[in-house]
Parts: structure tokens; sequence; C-alpha cells
């Protein structure tokens, strides 16, 4: 028996496209007292971005924390990489320069 979908975008962050503040639901937003776990579809209408104060209508969804950044379209190219969290992505960069850094530092045992 499988398990119902749940639906995740209830959740899912929104940036205000005019200043890019993130409207985090896990942390509500303290200067208008909404309270933590409130969705963003549930805000009041009168609601405003608390940095430039724009309108709702200027948010975009960006889905959740640690959601695969990009375009939804676009996350199939990369060899897989575009599928990567944001955490994955900089473990696998500086990972890299790591191990550069130290293969480089290897040479002078040649000696």
């Amino acid at each position: 028996m499988s398990e119902p979908a749940v639906d995740t975008t209830a959740l899912d962050r929104y940036e205000c496209r005019v200043c890019g503040y993130v409207y985090e639901p896990d942390k509500g937003d303290d200067k208008h007292n909404i309270a933590p776990g409130t969705p963003f579809a549930e805000l009041p209408i009168t609601w405003r971005c608390p940095v430039c104060s724009a309108k709702s209508t200027a948010f975009t969804n960006i889905g959740g924390v640690g959601a695969a950044s990009g375009f939804k379209e676009n996350l199939g190219y990369g060899l897989g990489v575009n599928q990567l969290t944001p955490t994955q992505k900089n473990l696998l960069i500086f990972g890299g320069l790591v191990l550069a850094f130290l293969f480089f530092i290897s040479l002078y045992g040649l000696q």
C-alpha cells in the first residue's frame, strides 16, 4: 500500500523580487507578528515585505530549505550536478579545492 503524497509547497520559502528578502515559514515574521509555522499562502492580505514594503505578489516561490537551487526545468542538465542541494555543491567545490591543494603540496615530496 503506498503512502499518500505530501504537499510540501505549504512550507516553501518565498523571496521578494524587489529586495531579496526571504520569507521562511519556520521563522515567521516578528515585525508583523506572524507566528512561526505560518505558510506563505495564509499570510494576511495586508502583509508586506518587512524590508521594502512590497506586496506579497512581488514574492516568488524558491522551494524548501535544502532544495536544489536553480530553475526546475534546468535541473536535468549538468551531469546531475544541478540536482545537488547547495550544501552538497559547497562540499563538492571546496572538497575539490582541498584535494587539489593537497596534491600540489605533495609535489614537494618528490625531491
